[in-house]
């Protein structure tokens, strides 16, 4: 695990040392690499690499790695789990190798098939190969998104890094707002890809390689995408088999490793699989982790510890209690966008905890996108049948204004049942795209136009945060609602938020992980599976469970699902209010520039006083001014807030005029 960054030494960087440029870009990402810096330019390209050592610990394994014949050179941050198998192929057709890395393998698969070589890799990857003769570009990023890769471009310059913050230490990168990927954040909690934040820097979508030629022209292009439409027929009995078979290998491959190793453990099913797994494949105990809370209403440390003495694992437990506010700032400015997902908190702990015995950490990310584990399928499901029981007339003439009553009751008596009530008449009036969109999304239209203020206001007012999943639902290949909403989220929400959450956070502590259930082999063939056998009844994860029905205890596999939550209402209260109270005052912070203050404070004291909960839509806020005072405020740019014309141009970001 890596971090990789460089420059095209086109026009803005000619006469910049090379060497200082990318020793500033190393050092804004070191933590993703503590154990080894190196560096290389020629005419065309400029490059470096922190390493993480993880296999072939010698200096063999020092990126950048060059080709035999001096041509091609790469960086790459990841892990490739079947380059053993891949090195045995080329070694068939020829090929010698001076180390045991998966680099050199990869690097060798490329110059070998080019963007071909991407179907045969099995990992988590994003890397960039450099051709020195024919002064062109190849960068790619895995088909799930495990590994990010941001690119800056205006003109005909181009940079690139593992973490916005590198290339932000470029000179002349400048720092300017995309108004309509804000508004993204607050509705969604994360920008979506390919935005970012800034104007200038965007993201390599997961699943899509990207071409550079020697006259700057550029080439992008999906390699990969999940289907849903191969449905496959067999019994229940012998899906759940080849499905527990398919986990098993893909937990056994990322086994591999030349530094200590453990896993995750929230006592869930996903985690809880996977450590079971690792235990059938380890000689001695699993080194496993979790997170536990003072509230028992977020606590599952007791689940862990039950799974932990199944599998006679090395368990450590961490409880997050007065660490939240002596660390918010620090573990916020990890995150060079604004990010909303609060369980970013206990993942910074558990990937710290785990860092003080291991180096890389097995997790069970993915099987709640791939087998509908959420709640909200089950309240998308409900929604889904409702929906179909009115004629579309019916609903979409007499369902918005009984939405509208129903909004009214639930202001005038402060009742939970009003609000819920006229969220679901909203939804039941919509498309079903649109309806999973306004369910699932953290912020209400009427408070956005109450908050949203001057120019900001006016350059997101057309623009619609809904179009990205409306968009993503639509070209599924899917035949029925439930596969469209889960490639929408694996294809949105896992790229965007969980795998985000993740990496930055391991990252942070210099500790790499590994997700067995997304093994892109897992996911398809879970995507082949009949829906039914995901969400049957109210049953989520029901294949999922079938296949450890004998492995995993039945408290492990039926208990409700608590999730990676977080006491939020009671942090803002408590830990976090001194953070929100100078955010929420400062009349010259970041909100002040783009909302309505007063209307802020009025959220705030509402809150406080347990009038109504606003505590998503407050923790956005205060994330929000997190992120601009971290980057943002400090800047010494002159020029006024809100200058663009549209949601797809900028805002010039800099000091009051």
């Amino acid at each position: 695990m890596c971090g990789i960054a460089g420059f095209i030494r086109g026009t803005q960087f000619t006469g910049q040392e090379p060497e200082q440029l990318l020793q500033q870009m190393g050092n804004a990402i070191r933590h993703r690499g503590p154990d080894a810096a190196s560096t290389w330019w020629d005419q065309g390209i400029a490059l470096v690499h922190r390493r993480l050592s993880i296999i072939d610990l010698s200096d063999a394994g020092t990126q950048p790695i060059h080709s035999p014949c001096g041509r091609y050179v790469i960086v790459f941050n990841g892990e490739i789990y079947n380059y053993q198998e891949l090195r045995q192929a080329l070694e068939a057709q020829g090929e010698q190798f001076s180390s045991q890395t998966d680099t050199e393998v990869l690097l060798r698969l490329v110059m070998r098939e080019g963007e071909r070589a991407l179907d045969k890799l099995n990992g988590m990857f994003a890397f960039v190969v450099w051709d020195k003769t024919e002064q062109s570009l190849f960068a790619a990023r895995d088909r799930l998104g495990k590994k990010p890769l941001y690119l800056y471009q205006r003109g005909d310059e181009l940079a690139f890094a593992s973490e916005i913050k590198a290339i932000l230490t470029l000179p002349g990168v400048e720092r300017l707002i995309r108004p309509d990927a804000a508004k993204d954040f607050f509705f969604y909690q994360y920008v979506p890809d390919p935005k970012t934040i800034f104007a200038d820097i965007v993201k390599l979508p997961p699943g899509h390689w990207l071409k550079r030629d020697r006259h700057g022209n550029m080439q992008q292009q999906r390699y990969w995408q999940l289907s849903f439409k191969q449905q496959i027929s067999g019994t229940e009995q012998q899906i759940a088999s080849e499905l527990r078979e398919l986990i098993d290998d893909a937990t056994r491959i990322r086994l591999a490793s030349d530094v200590p190793l453990g896993a995750f453990l929230s006592g869930g099913i996903d985690s809880s699989a996977v450590v079971g797994m690792m235990a059938k494949h380890s000689k001695g105990p699993v080194t496993t982790c979790a997170i536990g809370f003072g509230d028992e209403k977020f606590d599952e440390v007791h689940f862990a510890r039950k799974v932990a003495a199944q599998f006679n694992t090395d368990h450590h437990e961490f409880t997050v209690k007065e660490s939240v506010s002596a660390n918010f700032a620090q573990i916020s400015s990890y995150f060079d966008e604004p990010f909303a997902d609060p369980s970013y908190i206990p993942t910074f702990f558990v990937a710290k905890l785990a860092r003080q015995a291991v180096t890389v950490a097995l997790a069970g990310d993915g099987g709640d996108e791939s087998f509908a584990g959420y709640s909200k399928y089950n309240v998308d499901q409900t929604e889904q049948r409702l929906r179909g029981m009115f004629p579309k007339t019916l609903r979409s003439s007499v369902f918005p204004p009984l939405a509208n009553l129903s909004k009214l009751f639930g202001r005038t008596f402060n009742s939970i049942y009003g609000r819920k009530a006229n969220s679901l008449l909203r939804t039941l009036a919509m498309e079903p795209d649109q309806g999973f969109f306004v369910t699932n999304s953290f912020f209400h239209p009427d408070l956005w136009q109450q908050l949203a203020h001057g120019d900001f206001a006016r350059d997101t007012r057309d623009y619609d945060p809904a179009a990205m999943t409306c968009q993503k639902y639509h070209e599924a290949p899917a035949d029925d609602h439930l596969s469209k909403v889960l490639y929408t989220d694996i294809h949105s929400y896992l790229p965007g938020d969980i795998l985000v959450k993740v990496d930055r956070m391991t990252m942070a502590n210099s500790l790499e992980a590994r997700a067995p259930l997304l093994d892109y082999r897992v996911v398809e063939y879970a995507a082949s599976i009949p829906s039914a056998l995901k969400l049957h009844g109210q049953e989520k994860k029901y294949i999922l469970k079938k296949s450890f029905e004998g492995f995993l205890t039945d408290e492990t596999l039926y208990r409700k699902k608590m999730g990676f939550s977080v006491p939020l209402a009671l942090w803002l209260k408590t830990e976090l209010k001194p953070f929100a109270e100078q955010a929420f005052s400062q009349t010259d912070g970041g909100l002040a520039q783009l909302f309505h203050l007063p209307r802020i404070q009025q959220l705030w004291q509402q809150h406080l006083q347990g009038q109504h909960q606003h505590t998503q839509e407050l923790w956005s806020l205060l994330v929000f001014s997190q992120w601009w005072d971290l980057y943002i405020a400090e800047l010494p740019l002159t020029q006024p807030v809100a200058t663009c014309a549209s949601s797809s141009e900028t805002i010039a970001i800099g000091t009051p005029a």
